[in-house]
This record gives structure tokens, sequence and C-alpha cells, in this order.
């Protein structure tokens, strides 16, 4: 099973009182699983590129849809043919595994 479908597989987690957030080699290992993510302390995100709003917007439900699922909510940058989306987890204050799972789930929505 590749890293990747590794993530996929997976379910997010509500975190508990508490759980502190990943530590930097935690975060690192899982950034390895991710392609063409960037990483800036606190938060992931990366930039998907699309040929026109209608199919910009389709992607924005789809993540909506995605993040109502696994109860996990990413902040998104929508322009015309394109569409940030960063992930933290505000309860930890931090990257948990939630955002990892989250990602990796976008991106395999991306190449459908």
């Amino acid at each position: 099973m590749s890293k990747t479908r590794e993530l996929t597989s997976r379910r997010c987690k509500p975190c508990a009182s508490g759980t502190l957030p990943l530590t930097n080699a935690e975060a690192d290992s899982l950034m390895r699983q991710l392609e063409s993510w960037q990483r800036y302390d606190h938060l992931i995100n990366k930039t998907y590129q699309f040929k026109n709003y209608y199919q910009t917007i389709a992607f924005v439900n789809a993540v909506a849809w995605l993040s109502h699922s696994e109860d996990h909510h990413p902040e998104l940058t929508v322009g015309y043919n394109s569409c940030l989306v960063e992930y933290t987890t505000h309860s930890v204050h931090g990257l948990s595994e939630n955002d990892f799972i989250c990602a990796a789930k976008v991106d395999a929505l991306f190449k459908i």
C-alpha cells in the first residue's frame, strides 16, 4: 500500500482535550506522504489549479463534502481558476494527523 493510500484509508478522530500538536519529526514524516504540500510551522497548504471557475467551484464543493464527512474543515481561498487549501487543527493549536489525512483525501479528489 502506498504511503498516500495509507493516509486516505484512515478517518479523522476528534482530538481529546489536552491533545498536543504533532512534533516536528512527526509532521515531517507525514509531509513525506503528501505530494507538493507546503508546511509553515502550524499549518499545511497546497494550491490546486483548474481550467475555469466551474471546475474550481466543483472542487470546492467536493472538498466541502469531504470536510463534512470527516468533521475536519480547511480554510479555502477561491479564485477564478485556483483554490488554496490550508489545514491546521485549532483545538491543538498546531498540526494533527487529521490535517494530513484530509490533505491526502483532497489530493485523491483532485485526481478524479
